[in-house]
């Protein structure tokens, strides 16, 4: 007599998709400097000097910056803090914060604006 010996099945781990990366992307409004955008960028985001440097050239110069690319969550925490950042004290008229917007990230290659 043949013996049959049979493995259990495992069943396949279902798929979890990443979920989709957000853009926190700064905007400009010609009512603050380039001090309090460094200042901002350095407190809120961490960035380094050099990196803060250039996210307000950049939003000088092109009105919108991406600031991080983060989970939607993370993003929108970071769109508050910018938000509540306050006015610039080195500007009188100033009368408050910047803004910032969420976008979906895309990369090259995704279907449909999703990453793999």
């Amino acid at each position: 007599m043949t013996q049959t010996l049979t493995r259990p099945q495992t069943e396949a781990k279902p798929r979890t998709d990443r979920p989709r990366p957000w853009n926190v992307v700064l905007l400009d409004d010609d009512h603050h400097t380039y001090e309090y955008v460094i200042r901002m960028m350095r407190t809120v985001f961490g960035h380094n000097e050099q990196r803060a440097l250039e996210i307000a050239k950049t939003v000088d110069r092109e009105g919108r910056v991406v600031c991080i690319t983060t989970h939607k969550e993370h993003a929108e925490l970071k769109r508050e803090q910018v938000h509540g950042f306050g006015a610039d004290p080195l500007i009188a008229s100033c009368a408050g914060a910047m803004s910032a917007v969420l976008e979906p990230a895309e990369f090259e290659g995704d279907e449909g604006g999703r990453g793999a």
